[in-house]
């Protein structure tokens, strides 16, 4: 094909070659005309006394084209003046348009039967990943998109969609036979025709890909170009639908009558002989082939031109002639009176029309060879395919061996007749089956054995060692911190802040630090338990605590008022009190949670097939985010209470820090849940970790840093009046 950039005027088209298997489709319709002398019953035995030569055109039908691009061309040329065409190998479903179509038949089943009967076996055989590849035309177009169609709903999958240009490219050859060669679908579809595969699978040998099962299109299955022996390695096991073959009986011998002996003039005749044989026939040729001494053999890869003992193609040629001679024939025997024209009138015998004849086509019905021949009013005939398996040959070369049939008529489910035990996979195996390993194991990469998966879980590598440093560095930093307000417990910022509630707080940020530890390390039994139970309740004590202390701090500031005396109801013991309360309320949600549906390990395979992902499974995710959401409950309440506090008097005003550590706190946790949820596997572990570490160091720094920073660097600041904003100046 020319190079069509659009710059400049497209050169014409270049012939690379003869197409010995086109040329004996044209023989075998010549061959189908004169057995039934179609010819000579419209004209008579002359032309010359025929008066339908003086009349109407004496083109009443086509028969043609091979290929859907082309078939599409011919049939909107032919479309104006009515003339109906019967192609013998183009199967886009495309045709089925009638409106776009409306003088198309074929006697090629329609692509929509083909695609079912692939994404059957597909099915069939459990390829659940497969690539696809298909042609530039609307041939590959149309089959990839009914394939598509016809997978949704099963269990089959496709890895990747590739084409082939239809000016052959070789770069973008090579990066499709990358995709074939990278991918883990083994299986390969094509839907494209023989001319695009032929350099295609030129260069995927050269590229040494073994391995791959092709599926084959009926464009190319029965193709004999890829019958020699250096294909078989690349392309044995090849499966496909192919024509359904039949018998002409007179075909060999007729084929063998087509010699330059024959027709010395017939320059067609003379290109054949050269493409088969490798030489020339005439003395006086100026082809640069030897002459030929009449012992040639045909060159291998043109050997099935005189096989005539299962057609297929050319067997759709031969019915496509037969079509038109019977229609032809009904048309003749039309009695005046109960003809299906206007008025019931017939067509004139000397006079018919193109349209006229369509009729017939859309009507008739015939046997031959024991098939059945029909058209719908799609134009379409009787779904038949042979199921085509490409086998190594005596010589070493490929055999296409028929292994079953696909039945259109057939009720839904029952088309596939397969003989399986005569099928040769690829890589010479006696059945491809693709069978799951156990589900602790995955395929190798050549998917001939199951090997372990691996096991993942938030191990102590460099994540488990950063998450635990930080958890040991936190609990130590909180030590150091009680142990500094312990020591300086009869100092008046630690009085003024109730000792006793800092004190409580500090054990809980000591016991939140280590908690995060449980998530680190093999999912056990009592872990998956202790992880979520442990990390709600000593949260749950030290909001409490926070939430015990904002209560405090606001009445304080509040009892200064006449007339008021909030604090006799916040002594103390009402202060442990309401700890007690707020606590008991998560240790009974986690009771609950524990008896009725607790946490337990699991193996998680699903998130990747090739992994088993080690995780605690939360058992009931009701409780889950119960205990998060009571968390959540006292941190809002601690926020509120906090931000109404926030500008009471005094130098140093803790409803301040107590609100920056709740916004902080609340950020981190509203952070966590999207974070949480998208989070695969033992990534969720690492997630809610770090919102443990996060949160402890968030309320760590903001509640204890600034008393820290007056108790150590600023101890004259560290007094009553200046605290309470009296000292005098």
């Amino acid at each position: 094909m020319p190079d069509l950039n659009c710059t400049y005027k497209p050169p014409p088209v270049k012939c690379n070659g003869f197409d010995p298997r086109a040329f004996r489709w044209a023989q075998t319709m010549r061959l189908a005309v004169e057995e039934r002398a179609a010819m000579a019953v419209l004209n008579g035995m002359s032309e010359d006394d025929s008066p339908m030569c003086s009349g109407a055109s004496p083109l009443l039908a086509v028969i043609g084209e091979s290929g859907s691009a082309q078939s599409i061309v011919v049939s909107r040329i032919l479309q104006p003046f009515r003339i109906p065409m019967i192609s013998y190998f183009s199967s886009c479903a495309c045709f089925t348009d009638r409106t776009k179509y409306p003088t198309f038949f074929r006697v090629i089943p329609n692509d929509d039967y083909q695609v079912k009967a692939i994404a059957q076996l597909l099915v069939r055989f459990n390829w659940t990943w497969v690539g696809v590849v298909r042609g530039d035309h609307e041939y590959g177009r149309f089959a990839v998109q009914g394939l598509m169609r016809e997978l949704q709903g099963t269990s089959v999958c496709v890895a990747y969609q590739e084409m082939i240009p239809l000016l052959y490219n070789q770069q973008r050859a090579l990066e499709i036979m990358q995709v074939i060669r990278s991918s883990l679908a083994r299986v390969v579809v094509v839907f494209s025709a023989e001319g695009e595969m032929t350099p295609f699978l030129r260069d995927y040998m050269k590229q040494n890909i073994t391995g791959i099962q092709w599926v084959a299109s009926e464009a190319w299955v029965t193709a004999s170009v890829f019958t020699g022996k250096e294909y078989y390695p690349y392309l044995g096991g090849t499966v496909g639908f192919g024509i359904r073959k039949g018998y002409i009986s007179r075909l060999s011998n007729y084929l063998e009558t087509v010699n330059p002996q024959r027709y010395p003039n017939n320059m067609l005749v003379k290109e054949l002989w050269e493409a088969l044989y490798g030489c020339s026939p005439s003395l006086s040729s100026a082809s640069q082939l030897p002459p030929c001494s009449g012992q040639e053999s045909p060159l291998k890869q043109h050997s099935a031109y005189l096989n005539t003992s299962s057609p297929r193609v050319a067997y759709n040629v031969y019915k496509a002639v037969y079509a038109i001679a019977h229609s032809l024939h009904n048309l003749l025997m039309c009695q005046p009176g109960s003809g299906p024209f206007k008025n019931q009138s017939c067509a004139q015998s000397d006079n018919v029309l193109p349209w006229q004849l369509q009729y017939y086509l859309q009507e008739v019905k015939f046997i031959i060879a024991g098939e059945e021949v029909n058209f719908d009013l799609k134009g379409d005939s009787i779904p038949y395919y042979d199921i085509i398996n490409w086998q190594r040959g005596t010589s070493g070369n490929i055999e296409f061996v028929n292994v079953g049939l696909f039945d259109g008529t057939k009720p839904v489910g029952e088309e596939l007749v397969i003989q399986e035990d005569m099928i040769m996979w690829a890589g010479d195996q006696n059945a491809i089956e693709c069978t799951f390993c156990p589900e602790d194991f995955w395929s190798n990469k050549d998917r001939t054995a199951c090997i372990s998966k691996k096991v993942e879980f938030l191990a102590y590598d460099s994540l488990g060692i950063a998450l635990t440093v930080i958890s040991v560095v936190g609990a130590c930093l909180t030590i150091v911190v009680l142990a500094v307000f312990f020591y300086h417990r009869n100092t008046a910022i630690v009085r003024i802040n109730n000792s006793e509630l800092s004190f409580f707080i500090l054990f809980a940020l000591t016991l939140c630090f280590l908690c995060s530890l449980v998530f680190i390390g093999e999912p056990t039994f009592w872990s998956c338990m202790l992880r979520h139970t442990a990390f709600s309740i000593t949260f749950s004590l030290c909001i409490s605590c926070i939430l015990g202390k904002t209560l405090v701090v606001l009445a304080a500031f509040t009892a200064t008022r006449p007339g008021e005396n909030i604090m006799k109801w916040l002594g103390p013991k009402q202060q442990r009190a309401i700890i007690f309360s707020c606590t008991l309320v998560q240790v009974v949600i986690c009771g609950a949670w524990l008896i009725d549906a607790h946490p337990y390990p699991s193996r998680n395979t699903k998130y990747e097939r090739s992994k088993i992902i080690l995780e605690c499974s939360v058992g009931s995710t009701l409780a889950f985010w119960c205990v998060l959401g009571y968390i959540g409950l006292q941190a809002c309440l601690c926020f509120v209470l906090a931000f109404l506090a926030r500008k009471l008097p005094g130098n140093f005003n803790e409803a301040k820090f107590i609100t920056f550590s709740m916004l902080i706190f609340c950020a981190v946790w509203l952070a966590f849940i999207p974070a949480y949820i998208s989070s695969p596997g033992n990534y969720a572990d690492a997630v809610e970790s770090f919102a443990i570490l996060a949160s402890s160091f968030g309320l760590l720094f903001c509640l204890f840093a600034p008393k820290c920073y007056i108790i150590l660097l600023k101890p004259e600041k560290n007094t009553k009046q200046h605290l309470m904003g009296k000292e005098k100046k």
